[in-house]
């Protein structure tokens, strides 16, 4: 009945402590060694094989389960989120930790997360890069904007951070040397970012062009409201879209009401917030272009649509018509602005499958980029 020798790894930073369960004799193997990939494959092939593996996600990230994999062991990641712990189990150690991975992965308990290539995960490294530097930006900016405004100094224009506005800042004088540190620090600082970010920009827009997912990125950028940085955030955050249907990669990216139902009763309340958060943002802010009038393509969107195949291009005219009519809908039923954005957010987490999954596919996605082409 059972054909593995079942193996829960706690993976730290310096050390893993592994646990081999046999279920057909109850037989438990304890190990504590240190967190080299090559002394962890040492001892599982020490056990009675086969072996299946299994490891939480983690900030160690998915090294081991590449090395383990390519040395022919079936290796996954279990969904740190997604463990079943009883809640009177007050008692944690690495030791249990491990024991508790191995008897859930005979169970068949075990929820995987997907493990990215080498590539893929450097291309979402990057994209988390411009994300943290975009951060990073608009708080150095905003320091900038906090100390002018103590002082009662206001930018006589609406439109910040042109070149005018730059000028006018370095113009700025105040009495103490302190402050006048200060305050041409945080500038510099500002100014600092800003270089950092367009580079970055530059390195992903190059990416973008010429990664894996040049098909999807196109097709992504067919939808009002995603440019290049947001259709290569979308792309490498969800990675593979056929894992998903229209419907449940909004429940995926954490965009459905939560729910508390019992009985008769039933109660939504705010979205789950589960998944990438990252993926999320992008989409919420997406959505919000959908809001103004949308009649026939502009400029830009209809340079995108030449690139892509005829099966696309079909989609994404009908996502944008259709993503505007539901803003017109809450609307008129007079929803709140931010909650219906949500929900032309999970809407558009929908189109956006529509037009990216058929072309990982293999069969249908190459022939549309051959038309393309």
């Amino acid at each position: 009945m059972f054909e593995h020798t079942f193996i829960g790894l706690d993976v730290h930073a310096v050390s893993v402590v592994g646990c081999a369960l046999n279920p057909e004799t109850g037989e438990l193997v304890h190990a504590k060694m240190d967190s080299d990939p090559a002394m962890v494959l040492e001892w599982i092939r020490r056990c009675e094989p086969p072996v299946k593996v299994v490891y939480e996600s983690g900030p160690t990230g998915y090294v081991l389960a590449r090395y383990l994999r390519e040395a022919g062991i079936d290796c996954v990641v279990a969904a740190s989120s997604k463990l079943l712990r009883a809640p009177s189990d007050k008692v944690k150690t690495d030791k249990r930790d491990a024991r508790l991975l191995a008897e859930m992965l005979a169970l068949g308990q075990i929820t995987q997360v997907r493990v990215p290539t080498r590539d893929q995960e450097d291309l979402r490294d990057l994209s988390r890069l411009r994300s943290t530097a975009a951060k990073n930006l608009a708080h150095a900016r905003q320091q900038v904007n906090a100390i002018l405004l103590r002082h009662g100094i206001r930018y006589p224009k609406e439109t910040k951070w042109t070149k005018e506005h730059g000028a006018w800042l370095h113009r700025q004088r105040f009495d103490s040397p302190v402050l006048q540190f200060t305050y041409d620090a945080d500038v510099e600082q500002a100014e600092f970012l800003a270089a950092q970010l367009k580079r970055i920009d530059q390195r992903v827009v190059a990416a973008a062009r010429e990664c894996q997912y040049a098909p999807v990125i196109d097709a992504l950028m067919c939808l009002r409201g995603i440019q290049t940085t947001t259709g290569f955030g979308l792309a490498v955050e969800i990675g593979d879209w056929t894992r998903f249907t229209g419907s449940s990669i909004g429940s995926y990216l954490g965009l459905v009401p939560s729910e508390q139902s019992s009985g008769q009763s039933r109660h939504q309340g705010p979205i789950t917030k589960a998944g990438s958060k990252y993926a999320r943002k992008l989409l919420i802010e997406a959505a919000w272009q959908h809001q103004r009038p949308y009649s026939r393509p502009g400029e830009r969107l209809l340079r995108q649509l030449e690139l892509v195949g005829p099966a696309t291009r079909i989609r994404a005219l009908e996502g944008n018509h259709r993503l505007h009519h539901k803003w017109e809908v809450f609307d008129a039923r007079k929803k709140r602005s931010v909650t219906a954005n949500t929900a032309i957010a999970r809407e558009l987490a929908g189109w956006c499958w529509s037009l990216a999954a058929p072309l990982q596919h293999g069969d249908h996605g190459q022939g549309d980029r051959m038309n393309a082409a």
